[in-house]
């Protein structure tokens, strides 16, 4: 019986919640995907620095 009773309060729960239209999950989406991109990018530039500084001046000599 608790199996039933958990299906049923989530069945319940899901009534109350307030889901996103279309349009704003579309949104948020391609704004979650573009900020990933940036700080990616952002992390290779500091990636790609620190390797040329370890190589030039610490790994040279």
């Amino acid at each position: 019986m608790k199996g039933t009773n958990y299906l049923k309060d989530v069945r319940a729960e899901m009534k109350h919640v307030s889901w996103p239209t279309k349009r704003q999950a579309i949104s948020y989406t391609v704004m979650v995907v573009v900020i990933a991109f940036a700080v990616a990018y952002y992390l290779g530039l500091f990636d790609a620095l620190f390797t040329y500084l370890m190589d030039t001046y610490i790994l040279s000599r």
